[in-house]
């Protein structure tokens, strides 16, 4: 008898996954996780260009995520890239790791953002450098922001379209303008207690 309910509850979510999106969004989701160390469901919106994945001896997991066209996931050598489960990457979105980039769980990236943890280029004869980016829950992200090596940004976060984030951001914290000043708190944290957590990242 709990066969035939856990079945029924099976066919419950993949009919309601189903009506998220056409069937063709789930096979382009299935022949893209083939290019995954780990992967979910995953959902990639019709449309030109398909997303891409260029490996370069890194790893790269994801859970149960949607990719739009243009997506791009780039892991170089040893690196790593993790993005949780409901996160959606929307068009042109990059990420770039060449030691690990940590998206977590409920993320809505828009389009044509840049995360990176590297400068990709050397300085003076220097190898790159490299500082992982960790990107927490429930973190929205505007379109054409851009996410730098070392970055920190915490559960809940918003970064505004176009902001250029250098700094961490705390639980919460809302960052805007090409500086990715910290203009305020969405949730209900104190200013005090926002600079504690900044200084914990």
């Amino acid at each position: 008898m709990s066969a035939i309910r856990d079945l029924g509850t099976i066919l419950h979510k993949v009919r309601k996954r189903l009506k998220s999106g056409p069937v063709s969004a789930y096979f382009w989701g299935f022949l893209l996780r083939r290019n995954f160390t780990s992967g979910g469901i995953v959902v990639s919106v019709p449309g030109w260009p398909k997303p891409r994945v260029i490996n370069r001896g890194g790893e790269i997991h994801v859970e149960n995520c949607t990719f739009y066209p243009g997506v791009r996931l780039e892991v170089l050598d040893q690196g790593r890239i993790a993005i949780g489960n409901g996160t959606y990457l929307n068009r042109n979105t990059q990420v770039i790791a060449q030691q690990e980039v940590r998206i977590g769980r409920d993320c809505m990236i828009s389009w044509d953002v840049i995360i990176m943890d590297t400068d990709q280029h050397c300085i003076n004869g220097d190898p790159p450098t490299a500082r992982p980016v960790i990107i927490g829950d429930r973190v929205w992200i505007g379109c054409r922001a851009m996410i730098l090596k070392g970055v920190h940004i915490g559960d809940g976060a918003v970064i505004g379209a176009g902001a250029i984030v250098t700094h961490n951001v705390p639980p919460g914290g809302v960052a805007t303008g090409p500086a990715a000043t910290l203009r305020g708190l969405a949730g209900k944290l104190t200013k005090k207690q926002a600079t504690a957590a900044i200084d914990l990242y």
